[in-house]
């Protein structure tokens, strides 16, 4: 197998090239000592080595993706098709080898959305199943069956959802405009899946599926044998608006693989503009601009970001205190040795356009594959640093100097790590001033690392009884019953379709669940996660959270699945019962989205003081791509307000700081936390703190406390009408 480039032999690449190009110029009378700059593809404007550096790897990335990528690349099936002519077996031979290579080339196929030839080889396979019956054994004979109907079922989200949507398209409970027009797909699913239901009536994603496709084609629930019916019920919900999904309508849209998405104030005109990734090798980040309204323009080319290519996750913050948000793209996540991909840190030069500066900072000297990082002060220099969190190889903690360079001492700081990390969130929760660090981990314990004041840490999850779930993906600190304390919410991850819909024909899920841990003053916790009602398996990777109702409390919302196929499930939204529990609203609310859910946010796009919904969709594989969806809030009554802070002494955006929001509503006195950070751990909201503070019309104190220094800024009678308030430190 081909090697990945790495930053060496990229960067003797790039010195042999300077000197073919000053040997080609040797013609020249005139010589300069000056580095070499090259002219970018799209203007005249030159553009730096280091980003040409990165553009050159990424591309290089790409040519070995297409063929040794583990998820994108076409080795896999050559190996498979490979067997299949070895056998020498005619089509439709009635022999179990040659139906299972057949298999094997289909699902191959399947994966790189070579949908057509996919379909030919399971119909062969359908084909011949009964005539070598006798000869599988039962397990066997399902899995065929179960991968054939899975093909099937594909072919009708590839027809009808993809290339043929409507905003209710894959929205469940199906109905509407997001029924299929074209049936082939789901009619020989359904056949096919009653087959295996025949042989096996217990086959739980068997059922779910039937259910599914029925619904596609207008027949649920009548058609569904009762045996296999799931009670329409479950579809309901507790009562809450309906979001509808306008993504199409505002021109984002975009049909991607998995990827990041940030949402955030780029260019500075009060807007919340949106930065969406595609994690494939040559999938082109995209930069939107909002016009104010939430009318959306591309301007990918002309920020300067043509060619920046991949990236799971991204996280947004003003490294250098310029004044203007930078990004930070995340690459290599689930590929282990394979995936030792360079992140770019993409400044935000303040003219519209970005420039990768990730070997100019010292963040690209060795690369690890992740999806997950995050900005905090951990020293309260006024300087951010980056916690990355890397899968099976070292997490990293570049301290910066001040003068925009980062340094990693994770391991002098003992938060190396060295486990799966899948999430990490920074938060004081023992309230000492210095912020601590929460790492999820997938296939061993969390960790909480405690800030002893001197840039080092101490794991203290066992001994607060935080380490799990073991399986553990999304997390993040949060207030989530605004006591001023902080809490931590950790999902767990099973990557089983059986277990997110066991609940949905009355049977127990076997897998572990997420936990809520409720924060106390003496920096104890608690998990409260069965008190709260958050007692069904989920399996969420993209994961944020918000205020929908605005009325002070924050809701989360789960972007679901897994690399297969078979894993539609929807994607989950809570809805925040001022902090006594969690309702479920996803059937009731519209956001039941069947395709992966990759990264979330909720921000104040129309700048109407409400938040709608963006979610990052699309799978692992090639033929898994999908369209994003945006959720607009349909309006509750209730007020906001939004803070923006400009930090001194404290870093620039005020990531860190803690705002207290006291008022009056409904003949109550009510307080408000909320801290500063871009939310969840798949995802990124605005660096803005959005306040809902229901019918009130008047807030009595903004009290905010600064992160480098602890000091307060209080404010007194501030009037809300959704307005955006710029405070500085």
């Amino acid at each position: 197998m081909t090697a990945l480039p790495t930053r060496s032999d990229r960067s003797v690449n790039v010195w042999l090239s300077a000197i073919v190009v000053l040997l080609i110029a040797g013609c020249d009378t005139q010589t300069s000592t000056k580095p070499q700059q090259w002219v970018s593809r799209d203007s005249d404007e030159m553009i730096s080595p280091g980003h040409q550096e990165m553009l050159a790897m990424l591309n290089e990335i790409h040519a070995w993706g297409l063929q040794s990528d583990p998820f994108l690349g076409t080795q896999q099936l050559n190996s498979a098709r490979r067997r299949l002519a070895e056998l020498g077996l005619a089509k439709n031979a009635a022999h179990r080898q040659r139906v299972d290579a057949v298999i094997r080339v289909a699902n191959q196929e399947l994966r790189l959305g070579l949908i057509d030839k996919a379909i030919e080889h399971y119909s062969e396979a359908r084909q011949t199943l009964p005539k070598i019956a006798e000869k599988l054994s039962s397990e066997d004979h399902q899995r065929y069956l179960f991968q054939i109907a899975i093909g099937y079922l594909r072919l009708a989200e590839s027809e009808n959802c993809v290339h043929c949507q409507t905003g209710e398209s894959c929205i469940l409970p199906i109905s509407g405009g997001g029924l299929h027009g074209q049936k082939i797909g789901s009619e020989e699913s359904i056949k096919v899946l009653e087959e295996l239901l025949g042989l096996n009536p217990d086959h739980l994603a068997a059922k779910w599926l039937l259910n599914i496709a029925s619904m596609t084609l207008g027949k649920y629930p009548e058609a569904v044998p009762e045996d296999y019916r799931i009670d329409p019920s479950k579809f309901a919900g507790e009562p809450f608006p309906k979001f509808l999904n306008n993504a199409k309508k505002m021109g984002i849209a975009t049909l991607s693989l998995s990827g990041g998405v940030i949402a955030d104030d780029f260019t500075g005109d009060g807007s919340i503009d949106l930065v969406v990734s595609d994690w494939s090798t040559n999938g082109q980040i995209r930069f939107f601009v909002n016009d104010g309204n939430g009318n959306f323009k591309d301007q990918t080319q002309a920020t300067g970001l043509t060619g920046i290519f991949g990236g799971l996750n991204l996280v947004q913050a003003d490294y250098n205190n310029d004044g203007h948000i930078d990004i930070f793209v995340l690459r290599g996540a689930w590929r282990g040795s394979l995936g030792r991909h360079p992140n770019s840190l993409l400044r935000n030069d303040g003219n519209g356009r970005f420039t990768d500066v990730t070997f100019d900072v010292g963040l690209g000297d060795v690369h690890y594959p992740t999806q997950t990082a995050a900005w905090y002060d951990i020293n309260n220099d006024g300087h951010l640093d980056l916690y990355i969190g890397n899968e099976d190889f070292p997490s990293q903690l570049f301290v910066s100097d001040g003068e925009g360079h980062f340094t990693d001492i994770a391991k002098k700081a003992g938060v190396t790590n060295d486990r799966y990390a899948k999430a990490v969130s920074w938060g004081d929760f023992n309230n000492d001033g210095y912020v601590d660090l929460y790492v999820s981990n997938y296939g061993s314990a969390n960790r909480l690392y405690r800030n002893n004041g001197d840039e080092t840490f101490t794991d203290v999850a066992g001994e607060l009884g935080v380490q799990s779930p073991l399986n553990g993906f999304a997390a993040w600190f949060w207030d989530f019953d605004n006591d001023g304390i902080l809490d931590i919410f950790a999902a767990s991850y099973n990557m089983s379709i059986e277990d997110v819909t066991a609940p949905f024909f009355d049977l127990p899920v076997k897998g572990e669940l997420a936990c809520l841990y409720k924060g106390s003053s003496e920096g104890t916790f608690k998990n409260v996660a069965t008190e709260m009602n958050l007692t069904a398996a989920v399996d969420p990777m993209g994961a944020n959270f918000g205020d929908l109702d605005n009325d002070g409390y924050l809701d989360f919302y789960l972007g679901t699945g897994y690399p297969a196929y078979e894993s539609l499930m929807p994607n989950v939204m809570y809805h925040n019962r001022r902090g006594e529990r969690f309702a479920d609203v996803t059937f009731s609310g519209g956001f039941g989205h069947l395709q992966k859910g990759h990264a979330i946010v909720f921000a104040d796009f129309r700048g109407k003081g409400e938040n709608d919904v963006f979610i990052e969709l699309g799978g692992a594989y090639p033929g898994d791509a999908f369209t994003n969806a945006y959720f607009s809030n349909p309006g509750f009554g209730n007020r906001a307000i939004r803070i923006k802070l400009r930090g001194e002494k404290s870093n620039r955006d005020g990531i860190g700081a803690k705002i207290q929001v006291d008022f009056s509503a409904d003949g109550k006195d009510q307080t408000i936390y909320r801290w500063v950070n871009s939310g969840g751990s798949f995802g990124a909201n605005p660096l803005i703190a959005h306040v809902g503070v229901g019918k009130a019309e008047m807030i009595q104190q903004i009290k905010i406390t600064w992160p480098a220094t602890g000091c307060h800024t209080v404010l007194k009678n501030v009037k809300v009408d959704g307005q955006l308030i710029v405070v500085n430190e």
